[in-house]
């Protein structure tokens, strides 16, 4: 059912990127997904109006943190559910240190001038997040999960890969937010690599990192063309250097890592 954008009881912002979700259906999907896999710490980001943080503060025997810069939803949400008086964090995500010491999930309806920036938040916390479940923008969702060998596959697709097994879960139609937003949406879910399919060995993120940004910078050229600052020029005589940065995997590029210079 839609909802009329009138009698919304706060401001939508654009500038902050908010489309609040109202259907019933895709909130109870988001929080089934979520409670798949078990957890003691839940962090949601950008709870706005609390469609998926009424459901969330009813899980039992949880810490329960969100994170909301809008100071008007803020007080919407302490007014709406008393129960998230002393839960809510008041600053951007893209500012604030880990919200636990442990390890915790994560989840939220992501704004999207801001969701690809949300996503090396995820990276930076890595080693605690043990589960995430976002919805996003389609295209950026699809980005997420691509495999080698696809037009969208790219640096957030081999950076996020390097360290979590990523599902593409379902579609969200515009008419399930207000204001409806003008593309579709997309859930994913991020588990970590488990010992079975660990993360690759590399000499290190900040390497991996680079060589990854480096080579889709110029993803239409050859390889040795675009890393030529990065490796000796022996090493780019390697037949693996005449094919573009999407035909490799992320084992590929961790592997490429050792061979880098400095």
């Amino acid at each position: 059912m839609q909802v009329n954008r009138m009698s919304s009881p706060y401001k939508l912002k654009k500038s902050l990127g908010q489309h609040f979700l109202h259907d019933e259906k895709v909130c109870q999907q988001i929080v089934d997904a979520i409670r798949s896999t078990p957890f003691q710490r839940l962090l949601e980001v950008g709870p706005g109006g609390g469609a998926l943080t009424k459901y969330l503060l009813q899980i039992p025997d949880i810490d329960f943190k969100a994170v909301e810069i809008d100071r008007e939803k803020v007080a919407f949400l302490k007014k709406t559910y008393p129960a998230i008086q002393d839960k809510l964090i008041e600053e951007s995500i893209l500012d604030m240190n880990p919200p636990f010491e442990e390890t915790f999930t994560m989840a939220g309806n992501f704004p999207y001038n801001i969701s690809s920036q949300i996503v090396f938040k995820i990276l930076d916390w890595h080693p605690q997040v043990e589960a995430m479940v976002g919805m996003f923008q389609k295209e950026v969702a699809m980005r997420l999960a691509a495999g080698p060998g696809s037009k969208v596959y790219g640096v957030t697709s081999v950076l996020t890969q390097a360290f979590f097994d990523v599902k593409y879960l379902f579609d969200v139609r515009p008419e399930s937010f207000t204001p409806p937003p003008k593309v579709m949406s997309g859930v994913i879910r991020l588990l970590p690599r488990k010992e079975n399919n660990p993360t690759p060995e590399m000499r290190s993120p900040r390497h991996f990192k680079l060589l990854v940004k480096t080579a889709f910078n110029q993803r239409r050229k050859q390889l040795r063309n675009a890393l030529k600052p990065l490796f000796p020029a022996d090493v780019l005589q390697d037949e693996l250097f005449t094919k573009r940065a999407e035909q490799l995997s992320v084992a590929d590029f961790a592997a490429l890592t050792y061979k880098m210079n400095g």
